[in-house]
């Protein structure tokens, strides 16, 4: 058997499962305040975010997708390959190890900067920085700060909005609108989870078939050929099954150790996080929605006073999104020269 087409089959298995773990990781992104109001419980709350993970293959397109396969790192230098089948192989076991790592401390880091940081660690123990393309990595890093502060704006914004608008109601007629409404947030931030999120496994799967031979260059530069509809429902149904068994320790974390939220602060901050969500996708932007609903849930307890947040809470996840690109990044590295040792032409 063709040992090219085992290779690209097995980095391909890889990725999926690292879009398995995206799900299963970043679940609590999609979950954790309609869990922690108990407008759902746990189990219908997986399903409806799972099936909405999926529901996005639909509706967002894939430009996210495109910048992560071609936007980020050099391909080739002086008409050397760059990205190698091993080069994505080591930055996917950089970026699953290190979504395991925060999983197992409960810490709500970005798969998706561990994802851009580990494929860059990687790249650049074969290459050098020579590989890293400024312009695609200047609006992911500013981002990184951008994404939480819409979603703490948008957050803040909408609670003060529903404060005034609701503020003859009676606090049980609220509570039982925004029950009913935090499906339709809930739903909506899922379909931005999935959209931004299996789009950047779309993109490591079909730079892995370009590399591999199975993928022109004119179908990779422009809507994967006829492999356009595989490639997307694969990464959906990966990133869907993966949120389905979701990761409890960090639905924990975001539904109730930020700040104490009823179904109204649930809506409030899903809504903010939906928007910028479907925003960025829309504009290619590859955003964290760890960071974007973290930024939301803070703003809608900062309309009830600062200190209803536990901000030593945020102040540590805030430590681990600043460390998870690096440190993808040399998880990444180490795994591409191990690689190297068994593969010296890697």
């Amino acid at each position: 058997m063709n040992t090219g087409l085992i290779l690209v089959a097995a980095t391909i298995f890889v990725a999926l499962i690292f879009d398995f773990f995206n799900g299963f990781h970043d679940a609590a992104n999609s979950i954790a305040t309609v869990v922690s109001t108990r407008v759902l419980s746990p189990k219908l709350a997986v399903l409806w975010a799972a099936a909405f993970n999926f529901l996005a293959a639909f509706f967002l397109g894939t430009a996210v997708a495109k910048t992560i396969g071609r936007g980020m790192i050099r391909l080739d230098i002086d008409g050397v390959a760059v990205v190698t089948q091993y080069v994505v192989l080591a930055g996917l076991v950089g970026a699953i190890v290190w979504d395991l790592v925060t999983w197992l401390w409960g810490l709500p880091t970005s798969s998706s900067h561990a994802l851009i940081g580990a494929y860059a660690g990687a790249a650049v123990a074969k290459a050098g920085f020579g590989v890293i393309l400024p312009s695609g990595w200047t609006k992911t890093l500013v981002f990184i700060v951008v994404a939480p502060v819409m979603g703490l704006v948008l957050g803040f914004a909408l609670m003060v909005a529903v404060y005034w608008i609701f503020q003859r109601k009676s606090p049980l007629q609220v509570d039982g609108l925004f029950r009913k409404l935090q499906l339709f947030s809930a739903a909506a931030y899922s379909l931005g989870h999935g959209g931004n999120d299996a789009q950047k496994t779309m993109g490591i799967v079909a730079g892995a078939l370009y590399t591999g031979g199975l993928m022109t260059k004119a179908d990779f530069a422009g809507n994967w050929g006829k492999l356009h509809w595989p490639i997307i429902l694969a990464a959906h149904t990966a990133i869907a099954l993966g949120t389905y068994f979701g990761g409890w320790r960090i639905v924990r974390t975001m539904g109730s150790k930020i700040t104490k939220l009823k179904p109204v602060g649930g809506f409030c901050a899903e809504t903010a996080g939906a928007v910028t969500l479907f925003g960025t996708a829309l504009a290619g932007i590859p955003v964290s929605t760890t960071h974007t609903i973290t930024g939301a849930i803070v703003g809608v307890g900062a309309t009830n006073r600062l200190s209803a947040v536990r901000w030593g809470v945020a102040r540590r996840i805030v430590w681990a999104w600043v460390l998870t690109i690096p440190a993808s990044a040399a998880v990444a590295a180490a795994a591409f020269y191990i690689i190297r040792i068994f593969v010296p032409t890697a």
